[in-house]
């Protein structure tokens, strides 16, 4: 027997400056705080389009926690996903111009962008073919490269999150 989630419901991070990740996740991501709670040092946003109450957490450590060491036992990075190929090329867009860009990959069945909040706290933006197109990677997950334009050219308004899992304002 074994606990059957339906999936990740939140993720919770500790960050050094709160007001600075606060920032990071408002601007970048456009998330809205949900709330605050100032006895704990944390905030709860949620994503525009989310029909949770959060979808991240985030708790003020101080900054002479000891920093995330990369390549070290812990959590490697989040996955956040995009409803459409259009939206992961503009998502790249703004992770560049905060400065947050850290690199993309093609993992077949996805296409990815990655960044690193102000903590290195590593995330993904990532963008899902459409179940039926799987094929070959439907049993792989390929790290290549990504060719982006072409994507966006194949796939451009093409969603795939599903508006069921969508809530609508």
């Amino acid at each position: 027997m074994s606990i059957g989630p339906v999936r990740l419901n939140h993720a919770v991070l500790f960050v050094a400056d709160l007001a600075r990740a606060e920032r990071f996740y408002t601007e970048v991501f456009g998330m809205v705080v949900a709330a605050r709670e100032p006895r704990a040092k944390a905030a709860f946003l949620r994503l525009p389009r989310s029909g949770n109450h959060h979808d991240l957490g985030l708790f003020g450590v101080g900054p002479d926690a000891p920093p995330k060491q990369r390549g070290g036992i812990g959590l490697y990075h989040l996955a956040w996903q995009v409803d459409t190929i259009d939206e992961l090329e503009q998502a790249r867009k703004i992770l560049a111009e905060a400065d947050a860009y850290t690199g993309e990959s093609s993992h077949g069945a996805t296409k990815s962008v990655y960044g690193a909040d102000p903590d290195g706290n590593e995330f993904e933006i990532m963008w899902m073919l459409p179940r039926t197109e799987w094929g070959q990677y439907e049993n792989a997950a390929p790290v290549d490269r990504l060719d982006l334009a072409a994507e966006v050219r194949r796939w451009s308004g093409v969603g795939t999150a599903g508006e069921s899992a969508v809530a609508q304002p």
